[in-house]
């Protein structure tokens, strides 16, 4: 089944995004729809429905939104076109109301300004009646126009339809300079990459380019596809991945991310993964469909919307009839009634609800990525700030999972270093992580041994300059295992003990302060462990966790989890981890939070979000972006919805007129979109 992606034009609202998608929903066969307010994009899945198709049905359900392709840059003219007919509009207005005609010449500008300035929004309220049997903003605030006109208060009427238009085209450009803002925070996607063939070099689209095939990167440029420097070294800028700033110094042999920067020299690359599977197309494609899981404050603003409509036509109506008679109102006139009713409606729109809630979730989701976060939806952007309890794994993830030689001691007369000198000898020929810890910053001398034999689970064993050397555990050389909370390498020359080298993880930077910060905000945290039960104490006194299970299965971190959760019911319960055993648990946990940069695809696909830089400090920031988000979110709810009850309150009892209602409309929806842009800061 084919996939389309088009970008849509002209939705002024979450709520006619909905409504866009319920209605190609209907349409059995198109599959998998997402139409999106933040991104203006829509995507779907089909074998047989035309695009042409698909645009009528757009087109009926909202007339002035437009299919344009994902390639179609082309200037839009139509905010110009809309201002010029706005401010022709205006002037004859002007000429008809304050401009010394006839009374029925002056009546007539009067009538046909009125007609330029409620063309579109008359037109579409009509279309949206007439093709999809609803009715919406457009439908108010026409009524609410002609009404005014119709009880005498022409100039009300213009003031409301100038004063709404105004205010459309200025939220357009607020939400256009949003929309700008969040994608220059993910401004990552490489243009082309450099391919290497038979010496020459070719410019060529990164989806072009297979595994194993070399590309050159040059001063200033993207990295287009994941690999391995097979030549060169080079400052890389990893900050749009990462949120980190320092520059990143790489030489030959090592691993680079696409989407990073080269700030000085020139690389080449082996390339490692097809442009589907790179980082940057991850990362892209991650923001990209994050919004497409609601939170429950989204949800619910736009399934309010539905029914939110017809109840002000409801109320309104009942506003005009029951007046008169409760409060002995008069029908006609400024402070009549119907006018006050016509009022009610403007101010019931619910632009500002429905366009500040969706785009709150979306720069919070924009503003995580640019700091090396990836969260996978807004529904997590919400849950993200109930966090009360935080499991950690702990290789990976509190530590750096890789030995480091943390002490040497020597006995029969042999120095430190001539027993680190008799490791390294031996261990140069062995893959095990033990050895590679040993020989890490070693100058590996050419001595040639003899003998050499790798025993399993012990060590290794061989002759040099007539010496039977062994290089292992304690078990290798017959010794009893002290459990200490260190793995322990001993060193054995002819059947007598010459040293040993203590080796231990080493816990990553920024933890302690982390775990010290979590405590701070009262979040309880836990430490999970497949490692034996004295490494794990160690290591939790170190950096500050109490509660530490250790010698764990899979299956005993899940369990273990779910009796954490079932005791919990007040918060959110997160897990932290970064290997293939832990997908399970993080896709049982509330929140699941993967570390990127070392985690194995499989646990990325099970959390709900990706720390990129394996830097668990990231979880403060997401922290802090979640409650930003959702406190920026409450006050635009609080303003818009108070505003309103207040301009409504005032106009009841005679106080409040057109222009204060206008003002609750399309002056509060600027006002919070404004608001929401401090996310992006």
């Amino acid at each position: 089944m084919k996939k389309y992606n088009f970008i849509l034009k002209g939705l002024d609202c979450a709520n006619c995004a909905r409504e866009i998608q319920e209605k190609l929903e209907k349409n059995p066969d198109l599959h998998n729809i997402n139409v999106s307010f933040a991104k203006q994009k829509i995507t779907y899945e089909t074998d047989t429905v035309t695009i042409e198709e698909v645009k009528k049905a757009i087109k009926e359900q909202e007339p002035e939104a437009e299919l344009l392709e994902i390639e179609d840059n082309q200037k839009d003219s139509k905010l110009t076109n809309e201002i010029l007919r706005l401010i022709i509009g205006i002037l004859i207005a002007i000429i008809g109301v304050y401009a010394k005609l006839p009374l029925k010449i002056g009546n007539i500008f009067v009538i046909v300004g009125y007609i330029v300035l409620l063309y579109r929004t008359a037109k579409n309220a009509i279309k949206m009646l007439i093709n999809s049997k609803k009715i919406n903003e457009n439908f108010l605030i026409t009524i609410s126009c002609i009404g005014a006109y119709l009880v005498g208060e022409r100039i009300e009427g213009l003031m409301v339809i100038t004063l709404y238009e105004i205010g459309k085209i200025l939220e357009e450009k607020s939400v256009g300079k949003s929309r700008r803002a969040i994608k220059e925070l993910m401004n990552i996607k490489p243009e082309y990459a450099n391919l290497k063939v038979n010496n020459e070099i070719k410019q060529v689209n990164p989806q072009e380019v297979n595994i194993n095939d070399i590309i050159i990167v040059k001063q200033g440029e993207k990295i287009p596809l994941d690999g391995v420097i097979t030549k060169g070294n080079a400052s890389l800028n990893t900050s749009s991945l990462t949120g980190e700033s320092k520059l990143l110094q790489v030489e030959e042999g090592k691993n680079v991310l696409s989407g990073s920067i080269v700030e000085d020299g020139i690389i080449e690359v082996k390339v490692i993964s097809k442009y589907e599977q790179s980082t940057v197309n991850r990362i892209l494609d991650l923001v990209e469909n994050a919004t497409d899981k609601k939170a429950k404050t989204e949800t619910f603003v736009d399934k309010a919307s539905a029914i939110y409509t017809p109840i002000v036509l409801i109320l309104a109506a009942m506003v005009a009839v029951f007046m008169p008679i409760l409060a002995n109102v008069p029908y006609n006139g400024v402070n009549g009634s119907i006018y006050r009713a016509l009022i009610f409606l403007v101010i019931s729109c619910p632009c500002s609800i429905a366009i500040s809630v969706p785009l709150s979730y979306f720069s919070g989701i924009g503003k995580s990525s640019k700091e090396g976060i990836l969260i996978k939806g807004s529904d997590y952007i919400d849950a993200i700030k109930d966090i009360k309890h935080i499991v950690f794994d702990k290789t990976g993830t509190l530590t750096k999972g890789e030995f480091e030689i943390q002490k040497i001691e020597a006995f029969e007369n042999y120095t430190e270093q001539e027993v680190l000198k008799f490791a390294v000898i031996g261990e140069k020929y062995s893959d095990h992580p033990i050895a590679k810890a040993i020989l890490k910053g070693q100058n590996i001398e050419n001595l040639e041994v003899q003998d050499f034999k790798e025993i399993a689970g012990k060590g290794i064993s061989y002759k040099y300059d007539d010496k039977e050397v062994l290089v292992g555990n304690a078990s290798l050389v017959e010794m009893k295992d002290d459990e200490s909370s260190s793995t322990k390498i001993y060193v054995k020359i002819n059947d007598k003990l010459i040293g040993t080298i203590i080796l231990g993880d080493t816990i990553k930077e920024y933890t302690i302060e982390t775990i010290k910060k979590l405590k701070n905000m009262k979040i309880e945290t836990s430490m999970f462990t497949g490692d034996n039960r004295n490494i794990a104490q160690k290591i939790g006194e170190q950096i500050g966790i109490n509660n530490i299970k250790a010698e764990m299965l899979p299956q005993d971190k899940y369990n273990e989890l779910e009796q954490i959760i079932y005791k919990n019911k007040n918060g959110k319960i997160a897990y932290v981890g970064d290997g293939i055993n832990d997908s399970p648990v993080l896709a049982r946990a509330d929140i699941g939070i993967s570390m990127g940069g070392i985690g194995s695809d499989a646990a990325i696909e099970a959390s709900d979000m990706v720390i990129m830089t394996d830097n668990i400090s990231k979880i403060l920031d997401a922290i802090k972006i979640s409650k930003k988000t959702c406190m920026i979110i409450k006050q635009n709810l609080v303003f818009s919805i108070g505003v309103k009850l207040i301009i409504l309150l005032l106009s009841i009892i005679g106080i409040g007129g057109m222009w204060q209602a206008v003002f609750a409309d399309v002056g509060v929806t600027i006002i919070t979109i404004f608001n929401t842009l401090r996310i992006l800061k």
